[in-house]
């Protein structure tokens, strides 16, 4: 379906409330049901729309996901509403009150930065993703802040707006797009348009290129529940600052320009940093912090003596440690009667999977086993959160 029209009509908003929560084994039978009164085609799109909504649920939460409209792209694109929220309240604590959101697709950003209390002009080129975005926002009452246009966002004028937002398309038509220079609009224009406002935020990938980083940007990787979920290049604040922000939260580690920590032998803990830590290549103050250092120069594993608290890091109580080797760590697990096993790897080119499938876990007790080098020899450490 390449219009949204039909389902914003009294019959096709009834439609969509009848589908609500369709399991994919019932679609048919529903679809077969509904025909006999409805068109087809859509029927067809309330179905689609119902599909969508659930799988938007995740990143929305089921309130606004069954009231807002998606597109498969705008679904698998759009910001998860924690990121959006705290991207929002910091514009409003930077004393932003209006601000030109290009490239906005199904407007998960607008709607966090309306219900910021800011005003919003949405830009996106695409006729089908720029009416979900004005459909989204008049499904969630911020149609009086949310202004969508239609339009490529390189013609906009965004002068007299506090704030310019970009995020730009990071797929193709063969998947993601790697070189920013690729993205749609390229990140030089994206950066360009940033230098000409008062603030501005740009979305990258969390695998840019450090040096890909302007010298008056602020970069910052931002996790959620432990999975990075994007970098986002500011200007207008604290030019080359670097951290790293973990959601729930936000808890914000601030880079300070520490070198690589030493490596040391493996201690009595392993603390595994969060992956915007990594990112952001903090595992440095992370390790200063926990009074430790790396089990090896390119893994970012940090080991210490002592237990200590800390939100960037997972800690776990090392208890063995053996070469790699698969006969002995079965033994091993087999004596302690371990069932439950958690595999991690970091600079190792065993899968989890296959692992599990070579030992045989059976029993009780539960471990964790981290397939990793230390002083560059492959090594199983064997262990469980502290």
């Amino acid at each position: 379906m390449n219009d949204l029209a039909p389902l914003l009509t009294p019959e096709g908003r009834a439609l969509l409330d009848e589908v609500r929560g369709t399991a994919p084994a019932d679609e048919l039978a529903v679809a077969t049901r509904l025909r006999r009164e409805h068109p087809a085609e859509l029927v067809s799109a309330a179905l689609g729309q119902a599909r969508l909504r659930q799988r938007a649920v995740a990143k929305f939460g089921a309130e606004d996901a069954d009231r807002m409209f998606f597109t498969p792209n705008g679904v698998e694109q759009s910001t998860r509403a924690s990121v959006a929220s705290y991207r929002a309240e910091r514009l409003k604590a930077l004393g932003v009150t209006s601000l030109a959101d290009l490239c906005c697709g199904i407007g998960g950003d607008a709607i966090a930065l309306a219900r910021a209390g800011i005003r919003v002009l949405a830009v996106d080129r695409d006729p089908l993703t720029a009416a979900a975005a004005r459909a989204n926002a008049d499904a969630l009452g911020l149609a009086d802040l949310v202004e969508v246009r239609e339009a490529d966002v390189t013609e906009v004028d965004t002068a007299g707006y506090d704030a310019v937002f970009v995020d730009p398309a990071r797929r193709g038509g063969r998947g993601r797009v790697f070189d920013p220079e690729a993205y749609s609009p390229p990140l030089s224009w994206a950066i360009e348009a940033a230098r000409g406002a008062p603030h501005a935020a740009l979305k990258v990938a969390p695998g840019i290129p450090h040096e890909a980083v302007p010298e008056d940007a602020e970069a910052e990787w931002i996790s959620d529940g432990g999975d990075v979920k994007e970098a986002v290049l500011w200007f207008g604040t604290a030019p080359g600052t670097v951290r790293a922000t973990l959601l729930p939260g936000p808890r914000t580690l601030l880079g300070r320009g520490l070198p690589d920590p030493q490596v040391r032998s493996v201690g009595r803990y392993l603390y595994e940093p969060d992956g915007a830590v990594i990112r952001a290549h903090l595992v440095a103050e992370v390790a200063e912090d926990l009074g430790g250092g790396l089990i090896d120069a390119t893994i970012a594993y940090v080991t210490a003596d002592e237990l200590r608290p800390t939100p960037y890091a997972t800690a776990y109580e090392i208890t063995d440690r053996l070469p790699f080797n698969v006969k002995k760590l079965k033994a091993l697990l087999r004596e302690r009667e371990v069932g439950i096993l958690t595999v991690k790897k970091r600079g190792s080119a065993v899968e989890p999977e296959e692992l599990r499938k070579k030992v045989k876990p059976s029993g009780p007790n539960s471990a964790t086993v981290f397939l990793t080098r230390v002083a560059g020899a492959p090594t199983m450490l064997i262990g469980a959160p502290a």
